[in-house]
Order: C-alpha cells, then sequence, then structure tokens
C-alpha cells in the first residue's frame, strides 16, 4: 500500500537526490576533475563522436536543474535515464563495482533505475511544472 500523504515527499527526496548526484557527475567530475578534454577523449576511446561528450554533459546539467526545480520531473528523469543507460554501457566492460580501474556498471545502472522510477511515480511534491496534470472523473 502507498501512502498517499507520504509518497509524494518521497519522490521529492529522490528526485532531488538524482538531481544533486547529475549536476555533481557532470559539472564537478567531467568539468573541473577530469576536464572535458579527457572527457571527450575518454568518449573517442569508446569510439563514439568526441563531440557527445559535450552533449552528454548538456543533457545531465539540464536534467540534474530541471529535477531539482520539479520543470516536467518526469520527462527530465526519462532523458536522464537514458544516459546513465549509455553510461551503464560504457562502464560494463570493466567490472560491477563503480570502484574498479575505470568504473564499473554498479553506480550508473543504480541511478538509471531511481530516474525510471522517479518517471514511473510522478513528480513528487512541489513541482514547478509538472509533467502531466492528472484529474480525477467520476
Amino acid at each position: 500500500m502507498i501512502d498517499m500523504k507520504y509518497a509524494p515527499y518521497g519522490i521529492l527526496l529522490l528526485r532531488i537526490l538524482t538531481g544533486v548526484a547529475l549536476l555533481a557527475h557532470s559539472l564537478y567530475l567531467k568539468v573541473f576533475v577530469l576536464t572535458m578534454p579527457v572527457t571527450v577523449g575518454f568518449f573517442q576511446s569508446l569510439g563514439l563522436p568526441g563531440p557527445m561528450a559535450w552533449l552528454i554533459l548538456f543533457v545531465e546539467i539540464i536534467t540534474g536543474v530541471t529535477l531539482i526545480l520539479g520543470i516536467k520531473p518526469r520527462f527530465a528523469a526519462a532523458a536522464a535515464a537514458a544516459v546513465l543507460l549509455g553510461a551503464t554501457w560504457a562502464h560494463s566492460g570493466n567490472g560491477w563495482e563503480f570502484s574498479s580501474t575505470g568504473g564499473g556498471w554498479e553506480y550508473p545502472i543504480f541511478w538509471s533505475l531511481a530516474l525510471v522510477s522517479i518517471a514511473l511515480l510522478g513528480d513528487g511534491a512541489h513541482a514547478l511544472i509538472p509533467s502531466f496534470r492528472v484529474t480525477a472523473t467520476g
């Protein structure tokens, strides 16, 4: 049974947590720790076009901010989940644990599924621009 009184706040917490994680992973890790030239090189080492690193960075920043603010959170979560599923693929050859050399796939699959959960559960409390307006009909 779902507690309808508190469930929206649980989704809100999950939304904020995933948004902050996306910003930390994109801005902090890709831009300030690794730097974008290294990130572009990593993408190229996977056989992906280098400019795709910039696109992924942009999507992670935008979806992180929109999840935190509650702007179309279900759509943002679905878009971010797609990116994280790609990250799961990128790290799949490195083993399970993310502490493995090159980072394993445990971290991105966890966040992928958390984001899918938000997309399925709904916007949560205090969404500035909800994804859908659901009304009861009788």
